[in-house]
């Protein structure tokens, strides 16, 4: 076991804050990353104050959005060599023998996926993964990403989670150009959405309770913009989308986004509300309408879509930080005052 500086949270209760972990030691189809930047990820927050529902193993070390550099490999890895600028993102196992393991969508593995941090190891060790709030990350080389980019390492490394969670949806929606998409919620997750769309030619709308994003919109590509300050104010585009992707993490009603596709119009939903939200069952009657889930993508998706960002220069809008001002990020992740991503110096550890 190899010890490595760390940041985590003790309890629900407790600011995050140093911590000495354990990484394993290298086997062979090992990759060992020195974490350059890890993006920070409101996933992280509800991890660390346990907030999904009795789930959380302390001490955590929450991230799941690393850049680095690769600092060594075991005997057999192939893939890689050392030196190399690389990422790891939500995911470092699956089963991968499953039917949608073998289709390179591991993240739905039926066993279920290994998280990068607060899971089980699947050698039977019962040792629990630690995420990229730490100095370095030992991952098996099927679900290390090959990263392109040399100038902007720290605007890439939120592609990891939310640039692939709103990627996967819209690939799957086939948006292309001519298709009409609507983003509701301008966060983490509905700037990257925002980027994809209009880099896939689509005709992009923001939707969004604050008029101030007005602005926002218009700098990431967006063609149009809807203040939905009311239910009443999104009446005139009922029936207009043919795409409409949910990017809400609070709690709300599903019925008025769904309301504004056209026939066979998909609600692609990678919010998480606390709350199961509403579903008018005639909203979804009418014109065919569907509501799809999605979760990040598989590790050929993911890569795809890197090299589609290093090809477009597409990164996320972010905020560098250093590691000890993460609990103050926290709270300002949770009024909503970041445009759009918290990334993480690794370095100030």
């Amino acid at each position: 076991m190899q010890p490595v500086k760390a940041f985590a949270a003790s309890s629900s209760q407790s600011p995050l804050g140093p911590l000495t972990i354990n990484r394993r030691d290298l086997g062979p189809h090992d990759v060992q990353v020195e974490i350059l930047y890890c993006g920070v990820c409101h996933s992280d927050i509800h991890t660390a104050r346990n907030e999904w529902g009795g789930s959380t193993i302390y001490p955590v070390v929450p991230g799941h959005e690393i850049v680095g550099r690769v600092k060594a490999v075991g005997a057999s890895v192939t893939q890689f060599k050392v030196g190399q600028n690389v990422g790891v993102g939500v995911m470092v196992d699956s089963c991968r023998h499953c039917k949608n393991c073998q289709s390179n969508q591991e993240q739905y593995c039926e066993e279920g996926m290994t998280g990068t941090y607060n899971a089980k190891e699947r050698d039977g060790s019962g040792n629990i993964t630690y995420g990229g709030y730490s100095a370095a990350i030992v991952t098996d080389e099927k679900y290390v990403l090959n990263v392109k980019e040399t100038d902007n390492l720290a605007g890439v490394a939120p592609l990891l989670c939310a640039g692939i969670t709103t990627w996967s949806p819209l690939k799957f929606a086939n948006v292309k150009k001519g298709t009409k998409v609507a983003v509701v919620g301008l966060g983490g997750l509905g700037h990257m959405a925002v980027k994809f769309a209009v880099a896939f030619g689509a005709e992009v709308t923001v939707i969004s309770t604050s008029a101030s994003k007005v602005a926002e919109a218009g700098k990431l590509g967006a063609h149009h913009f809807v203040h939905a300050k009311d239910a009443e104010a999104l009446q005139p585009y009922d029936s207009k989308f043919d795409v409409v992707l949910d990017a809400i993490s609070a709690d709300h009603d599903y019925t008025p986004y769904l309301n504004l596709l056209g026939l066979e119009g998909k609600l692609l939903v990678v919010g998480l509300p606390e709350h199961q939200p509403k579903v008018l069952p005639f909203a979804l009657i009418k014109n065919r309408r569907s509501i799809v889930g999605s979760m990040i993508g598989g590790i050929k998706e993911t890569q795809e879509m890197l090299d589609f960002c290093h090809e477009h220069k597409i990164y996320a809008e972010i905020e560098t930080i250093d590691i000890s001002y993460i609990n103050e990020a926290y709270e300002r992740m949770i009024k909503g005052d970041i445009k759009y991503r918290f990334v993480i110096d690794m370095s100030t550890l």
